[in-house]
């Protein structure tokens, strides 16, 4: 099978290339699972789980890749739950090959079925940045109606998704970006925007929740503007700043079918939008992850078109 591999940490997304597999076999409570679109976060090259494994033994080239939609070809054995031929979505693990592959060996437990209309393309853009959106929110941010949510990066895939939700929620959203950013970020829903470069962030006054997906100063200076009682949520590495009277909690996204489920039936009904950028095909995902300009949507690969 064709597949992305990366084996050199150093060259980052540019180390990638496109090589000829063994098509992986479905182990124990795993099904195996023909890739029609995956999804992909420029920053998976730095993480440790691509390069070893759990008992920390090299295991490059790794197939890059953790969000996939596609279709069930084989179960392996003990596997309940799923069955040969069913659409299905969700995110693999950490720690094996991924799915910028023609297919991929999962656990059953990662997946939840994707509805007949539901585009491969959506459902591929929605594992990471949907569960992340959720579990920060709901599970540690612990987020009720009538309180105030900073979502930075209210433009990108993540941002987008907090904004949606927490709006949803009752909560009143203002995001933050780039002055490019403004209007796509009023248009998945943020009450107000804050430009980063021109702006002066602590005019936003006290908020209840920041979901913080950039860190640095940006995060300390958030951090100052969360009232008592409230949450900083980090998902890029443990808080460098702690709320006066407050809580700061940073958290790695786990798989969740329940969830999974939650959030794809929000997009059937309308009340939740994918953020789907550029879609390329395998042939052409090296380059098309390695964009020459900034991106805001999430790039979905279309494996099997």
């Amino acid at each position: 099978m064709k597949a992305i591999v990366v084996t050199d940490q150093a060259a980052g997304t540019a180390g990638m290339a496109l090589v000829e597999r063994p098509e992986p076999v479905a182990a124990i409570n795993d099904v195996l699972v023909e890739v029609r679109a995956s999804g992909f976060v420029p920053t998976e090259t730095e993480w440790p789980s691509t390069w070893a494994d759990r008992s920390g033994r090299e295991r490059t080239p790794s197939i890059l890749g953790h969000e996939l939609a596609g279709v069930v070809t084989a179960l392996g054995y003990g596997t309940t739950g799923l069955s040969v031929g069913q659409r299905v979505f969700g995110l693999a693990d950490w720690h094996r090959d991924g799915t910028l592959a023609e297919y991929v060996a999962i656990e059953a437990r990662n997946l939840a079925p994707l509805p007949g209309d539901v585009e491969f393309a959506v459902g591929a853009s929605l594992p990471i940045s949907g569960l992340t959106a959720w579990q920060g929110l709901f599970d540690h941010g612990r987020l009720q109606a009538g309180q105030s949510v900073l979502a930075h990066g209210a433009a990108g895939a993540v941002g987008t998704m907090v904004t949606q939700l927490a709006r949803e929620a009752g909560a009143y959203v203002v995001g933050t970006g780039r002055a490019a950013d403004r209007q796509k970020a009023l248009d998945f829903g943020a009450h107000e925007f804050v430009d980063l470069d021109n702006d002066a962030l602590e005019g936003v006054g006290g908020v209840d929740l920041v979901f913080d997906v950039i860190g640095g100063d940006v995060q300390k200076r958030s951090a100052r503007l969360i009232r008592s009682g409230g949450t900083l949520i980090s998902v890029v590495g443990p808080p460098e700043a702690w709320p006066a009277g407050g809580r700061a909690i940073d958290f790695v996204v786990e798989t969740d079918r329940g969830q999974l489920r939650e959030i794809v039936q929000r997009v059937r009904d309308g009340r939740l939008r994918p953020n789907v950028g550029t879609v390329a095909s395998l042939d052409d995902a090296v380059a098309a992850l390695n964009p020459t300009e900034r991106r805001t949507g999430k790039t979905i690969i279309a494996v099997h078109p």
